[in-house]
């Protein structure tokens, strides 16, 4: 058993750098680019980031700024298909990947993003 997630990996600056890793590469993905409607990734990294830190057992600001995460309700504007989703979690698996971190962690956070990425699919596979 891991216990709290957040701080068996660093605490923030863990799922801070783990992030910002995973938007460097949405930055120059053509297929996720698009999905992301602001110039800058700050705000999406810094949502992200909260909601990590939030849900991994960390403090709750992410709640406090934005209240409940209802995932599938924010992602709905956005077309997410299974191409989408595999490319968002390609590159959030090499995020984890590139940080130290014990196997169970590493599994405990490559398991929920791909459960949690698979089910932002809202546009069904084209025929």
């Amino acid at each position: 058993m891991i216990g709290n997630v957040f701080e068996a990996a660093g605490g923030e600056e863990t799922f801070r750098l783990m992030v910002k890793r995973f938007y460097a590469r949405v930055a120059t993905d053509p297929l996720l680019r698009p999905l992301y409607p602001e110039e800058d990734l700050a705000s999406a990294t810094e949502r992200l980031t909260l909601f990590l830190i939030q849900y991994w057992g960390g403090p709750s600001t992410y709640n406090a700024l934005r209240g409940h995460p209802r995932l599938r309700m924010r992602h709905q504007p956005f077309a997410i298909g299974q191409a989408e989703r595999d490319a968002w979690f390609g590159h959030m698996t090499a995020a984890v990947q590139s940080m130290e971190l014990a196997p169970a962690l590493r599994k405990a956070l490559l398991d929920y993003f791909e459960t949690a990425s698979a089910a932002m699919i809202n546009r069904p596979a084209p025929r």
